[in-house]
């Protein structure tokens, strides 16, 4: 390479001095310098005896054979050239003095006569000149990078394993100059390198032959890197130029294409981030089918490149427009036929694994499948249902299922199972297994993704709603996904919010309404058992919960002979770590109120859907509910036999001034329920009674509710027991507090005493012992 370097150098000032070129000012604008006259000696060269030829610093560092800068110029300048530089430097002249000016451009011209490897060595040679003569920042010159264009366009016939060679020493001379410093420098190189992809661009790619993308890259390289924005906007606008322009011949290019304009998307600067757009939004529209045509992975980067679009900090219309786009481009994929075909029936276990575009999901799909296209358009709108901006959120979730409802038809059964497990399972898992922690102690405000981003009452609502609408509208197809469906409405009914409680109660009911008639007793058996599970999923973390209540003591409660110093406002002492107690009990309290109001939830649930369609369940199911009410109320009443921390709740409660958890109301409304639904038991279904022996459970369960009631007004057999051991034989009338308890206990046990006096004659005659020895 040292050969042509050398030949180049004199070549570069011959073809300068000798053509009467246009200054490098006229391209670049850049300031010329000059020196103070010197006087040539020793000169037998022609061209070297003008006078003032070697008065130019750049001439007199060519004859040294380095690389010049006007910058410094009488600052440690090694002065005057010597003889010797002098002669060599003419001995090389005089040799190209014998080829004129025109033959002397054939040897960029004819540049294509070289073999593989003299070919590389010029061009490394040429760029290394090049890089020499650009690296002034006020005097460039751009003769050799003009020849660089020249001589890859004269080359670009060659195999495609020597212009690889080629290209890989062009593409980083490109890179290092478009990164200059000089911004006149930068721009003119990125200018060249646009007229040179636009050549290449003029010439249609064989297949499997990838070259567009590789020399396309210098431009997203320089794109990332440049910290010059007017650099980042010249790119934006020359691949929006050579795309629209060449569209046509455009195929492994548009990887780089879209790769550009998804760092335009990010771009801090907003006339960058409008310009990228403004061209996506035309490739979209006019040209969708060139980005299909050539490869799945190529509408994947498309995809990408509009998903960052809408994460656009400047301007929240470009962020829905380009939601918009995804739905667009699935109505191009549906009417382009890209959708079910007799390949796409399939086994969709093939070797190609989607990572990047599933959601954590390793669900496998042949990326020459059309059904491929797919995946990256849904599984793109699911992330973006997590986005912080709640409109971005909400437009997602209705894009993402409108695209669903629109187009699921023309999905095969086994591509539904991957959209489930990877496009809308993911969207609710996050928020129902934070809402879980939640409800198991943490101190969390709410559901929240790891982002950091929160799902609003607004959002849930409307991912409850579109849940259902799929579900129901594809069920046939879909009938295998009702355990992760029902999962997720469950898990909505239990989560500490309002909002989501109340969507999650009327999507179950609407599911159930709806399908009544097309569910098997299987499919009821999975609903009911989700119920079962969702009331005792978060019991083991509420007693934790409660736990924490152990090490807390009761807040001094002020007196009026107390000293006014050891107290504060509200009686309690002014400690700082009672401070910390009083708020973790209120935190307590919070969450035993939300605990609570799910479990009453879910009884409630479980009790409408067997009104539904208490006629057509069978045993199996009835043994479940059995099991729910069973289960709640037991919680219910264990919760309400913890004296000592009844006890501390009232006095922290009434200390803050907050009420206090609706322990009674919980029990009550267990019981009422659970005793309600075995008496209809009992009256509706007689052979089923007597099948699961329910007179014994509900005998059971009256006499439960009259032992509270007598314990509570103090003539229960533990408060008996106690009176006699105490040798006292009088009675203390009853608090307030009692009082008002057992008003709220007494609705219940008129209701068991309705329910003993509807049981027939003999079976109340076999269990009427019971309830003597109970009072």
């Amino acid at each position: 390479m040292g050969t042509y370097f050398d030949l180049l150098i004199p070549i570069r000032t011959s073809a300068a001095l000798g053509e009467g070129a246009p200054s490098d000012a006229s391209f670049l604008n850049a300031p010329t310098s000059e020196s103070e006259e010197i006087t040539l000696r020793n000169a037998s060269y022609p061209a070297l005896k003008k006078k003032g030829t070697l008065q130019n610093p750049a001439v007199m560092a060519v004859v040294r054979g380095s690389s010049y800068d006007s910058t410094s110029v009488g600052v440690n300048s090694p002065g005057l050239v010597t003889p010797e530089q002098i002669n060599n430097f003419i001995s090389n002249l005089h040799l190209l003095d014998q080829i004129g000016n025109f033959e002397l451009n054939h040897i960029f011209a004819h540049s294509q006569r070289l073999n593989s490897e003299a070919i590389v060595a010029f061009v490394k040679a040429l760029c290394k000149v090049s890089m020499s003569e650009l690296q002034s920042p006020t005097d460039p010159r751009v003769f050799s990078l003009t020849k660089i264009v020249e001589v890859a366009h004269y080359n670009m016939n060659r195999i495609r394993l020597v212009w690889s060679r080629i290209w890989s020493v062009l593409s980083e001379f490109f890179v290092a100059v478009g990164l200059s410093e000089n911004l006149s420098v930068a721009i003119f190189v990125m200018d060249s390198l646009r007229q040179l992809a636009m050549k290449f661009l003029e010439r249609e790619e064989l297949a499997n032959y990838n070259f567009q993308n590789e020399f396309l890259r210098p431009f997203v390289v320089v794109m990332h890197k440049s910290c010059s924005p007017e650099i980042r906007e010249l790119i934006v606008r020359c691949i929006s130029q050579m795309v629209l322009s060449r569209v046509n011949n455009v195929k492994s290019g548009w990887k780089s294409v879209f790769m550009v304009f998804t760092a335009a998307a990010a771009d801090e600067r907003k006339s960058i981030v409008l310009l990228a757009f403004q061209t996506m939004e035309k490739i979209v529209r006019e040209y969708f089918p060139y980005i299909t045509e050539t490869e799945a992975l190529t509408f994947t980067d498309c995809v990408k490149c509009l998903i960052t679009f809408t994460n656009s900090k400047f301007n929240s219309d470009v962020s829905l427009n380009a939601i918009a786009f995804l739905r667009f481009c699935a109505v191009k994929l549906a009417d382009d036929g890209l959708a079910c075909n007799e390949k796409s029936k399939g086994d969709y276990s093939c070797s190609q694994v989607v990572k990047d575009n599933a959601l954590d999901g390793q669900m496998y799909i042949d990326k020459d499948n059309q059904m491929y296209f797919w995946v990256p358009l849904l599984s793109g709108l699911s992330k973006l249902t997590w986005d912080p901006r709640s409109a971005i959120r909400k437009s997602a979730l209705e894009v993402l299922f409108n695209i669903l409802k629109d187009h699921g038809h023309l999905f095969p059964q086994p591509f539904w199972a991957y959209v489930f497990n990877c496009a809308i399972f993911p969207i609710f898992t996050v928020d129902s297994k934070e809402a879980r922690k939640e409800d198991s102690g943490s101190l969390n405000s709410g559901p929240m993704h790891p982002d950091g981003s929160l799902w609003d009452s607004v959002t849930s609502v409307v991912a409850a709603e579109c849940l259902i609408d799929l579900f129901i509208h594809f069920f046939d197809l879909i009938r295998a996904q009702l355990h992760g469906v029902v999962s997720i409405l469950v898990e909505f009914v239990i989560s500490p919010g309002q909002g989501p409680s109340s969507a999650g109660v009327a999507a179950l009911m609407r599911l159930a309404a709806d399908l009544s008639g097309k569910l098997l007793e299987d499919e009821w058996l999975d609903i009911f058992l989700c119920l079962k599970e969702a009331a005792g999923s978060n019991l083991s973390g509420f007693a934790k919960l409660l736990k924490t209540m152990d090490g807390i003591e009761m807040p001094h409660v002020a007196r009026p002979d107390d000293d006014i110093e050891s107290t504060s406002g509200r009686g309690l002492t002014d400690d700082g770590s009672e401070d910390d107690n009083l708020q973790t009990v209120a935190y307590v309290v919070s969450r035993m109120k939300v605990h609570i109001a799910v479990q009453l939830l879910i009884i409630q649930v479980a009790t409408d859907l067997y009104k539904m369609h208490q006629q057509s369940l069978p045993v199996n199911i009835v043994t479940v509910l059995l099991e729910i009410y069973s289960l709640t109320a037991s919680h219910s009443n264990k919760l309400n036999s913890q004296t000592t921390l009844l006890h501390k709740l009232e006095k922290i409660c009434s200390s803050l001034e907050i009420s206090d958890p609706p322990l009674v109301h919980f029990e009550n409304e267990s019981y009422r329920n659970y005793i309600n639904f075995l008496h209809d038991l009992l009256v509706n279904s007689p052979t089923m009674f007597e099948e699961k022996n329910v007179e014994a459970e509900l005998v059971s369960v009256c006499e439960k509710v009259l032992r509270i009631y007598l314990e509570c007004s103090g003539h229960g057999y533990a408060s008996q027991k106690a009176i006699h051991k105490s040798r006292i034989h009088c009675y203390l009338p009853l608090g307030s507090a009692k009082k008002e308890e057992l008003a709220a206990r007494t609705p219940l046990v008129l209701t068991v005493m309705q329910t003993l006096g509807s049981l027939g004659r003999d079976i109340f005659r076999r269990r009427v012992c019971s309830y003597f020895r109970c009072l």
